[in-house]
């Protein structure tokens, strides 16, 4: 039997590693592992040509496309998708919590929805600081994605600070 997972959902460019301390706590305490989903995002005037792509790919199921996707973006500032995923590997696994990365060039609530489609070991959905900061994910798309998962979605927010 497969081990029970929680899906972790980040963005890859910004602050991807936010809230994934707390993710690995909770996987801890409740012996599961972590299935992270780390979305594509770029800004909207540029969206509309990967849209094209990403729609083409998404239905013939070709994920490498958002792994490309990323990788390209990341070379464009100097980062390495290798070092990025492997640093989030590590630091899984120096936490003894196994970890399954997938990657989505979609909106959220798609990724999500195909990704917990294909994997029936997920329990719970994470949602990073970086995805509901900033209206990234409205009050719409976390009700359609309840009705959705039939599973418990947590949302994480960034601690604030007091002047």
């Amino acid at each position: 039997m497969k081990m029970r997972e929680l899906l972790f959902v980040t963005f890859h460019d910004e602050n991807f590693e936010e809230g994934l301390s707390y993710a690995i706590d909770l996987a801890k305490m409740t012996n599961n592992g972590i299935s992270l989903l780390m979305i594509y995002k770029r800004k909207v005037m540029e969206k509309l040509g990967d849209l094209m792509t990403v729609v083409t790919f998404a239905e013939a199921n070709e994920y490498k496309t958002a792994r490309e996707m990323i990788k390209e973006d990341l070379e464009t500032k100097n980062e390495s998708y290798e070092e990025r995923l492997n640093q989030l590997m590590e630091k899984c696994r120096q936490s003894g919590v196994p970890v399954d990365i997938s990657t989505a060039a979609t909106d959220a609530v798609s990724a999500i929805k195909n990704l917990l489609r294909q994997n029936t070991n997920i329990d719970m959905v994470l949602l990073s600081p970086n995805i509901t900061k900033d209206k990234h994910i409205t009050t719409k798309d976390l009700n359609r994605l309840v009705k959705i998962a039939s599973r418990t979605i947590v949302t994480m927010a960034k601690n604030g600070y007091a002047a």
